[in-house]
C-alpha cells in the first residue's frame, strides 16, 4: 500500500511539473537580454547561455617529469567568465610540488585550474605545468576535461575532453 502511494505521488508530481512548464510555456517568452524560459512541452529550463569551450596542446613525459602546454579556448558565441580544466594523471605526481596561481591540486593525480575570462569568439587561456612523478614511468595517461563551465552549456563538448598516452620519450604528444 505504501509503495502504491509513492508511486500516485510521483506521477502526480511529474504531471505537475509537466502542467506548470506548458503554462510557463504559454506566457510571454523572454524579453530582450533575459535568460531562456520554458518551451512548450519542455520539463526543463532551455539553455540560454552558449560557449563552446575546447582545449588543445601537447603533454611530454622524460626522465621523472611531466609537461602539459594547454590552451583553452571559447569558439563561442557567448562570454564565459570563468571555467575549470581538469588534469587526471595515470600515475602520482611528487608531492611538495607548486602550482601556478590559477590551479590547486586536488589529488597526488589531479590537478584542476582555473581557465580565467574568455571571450566569445576568440577569448584564449593559456596554462603550462613542469611536474615531477613519484616514479620514472615508461608510460602515462593524461585526461584533460572541463570540470565547470560557470552554468554555461557547451554543445560541442568533445572538443574540450581528451585522453591522451604519453610515453617517456620527450616528445609533444598532441591533443
Amino acid at each position: 500500500m505504501r509503495g502504491m502511494r509513492k508511486g500516485v505521488l510521483g506521477v502526480a508530481l511529474a504531471a505537475a511539473v509537466v502542467m506548470g512548464a506548458g503554462a510557463s510555456a504559454a506566457g510571454a517568452g523572454p524579453g530582450p537580454g533575459e535568460g531562456a524560459g520554458l518551451r512548450a512541452g519542455a520539463v526543463g529550463p532551455e539553455a540560454g547561455v552558449e560557449a563552446d569551450l575546447a582545449h588543445h596542446g601537447h603533454v611530454s613525459l622524460w626522465d621523472g617529469r611531466v609537461g602539459v602546454w594547454l590552451v583553452s579556448e571559447n569558439h563561442g558565441p557567448s562570454h564565459l567568465s570563468q571555467a575549470t580544466v581538469r588534469l587526471a594523471f595515470s600515475e602520482p605526481m611528487a608531492g611538495g610540488q607548486e602550482l601556478p596561481q590559477a590551479c590547486l591540486w586536488s589529488s597526488d593525480r589531479v590537478v584542476s585550474c582555473r581557465t580565467g575570462e574568455l571571450r566569445a569568439v576568440g577569448g584564449i587561456g593559456e596554462l603550462a605545468l613542469d611536474l615531477r612523478t613519484a616514479g620514472f614511468p615508461d608510460e602515462m595517461t593524461v585526461e584533460i576535461t572541463t570540470a565547470w563551465r560557470d552554468g554555461v552549456t557547451d554543445r560541442n563538448p568533445a572538443n574540450d575532453r581528451h585522453r591522451v598516452l604519453v610515453l617517456s620519450t620527450g616528445d609533444p604528444y598532441v591533443f
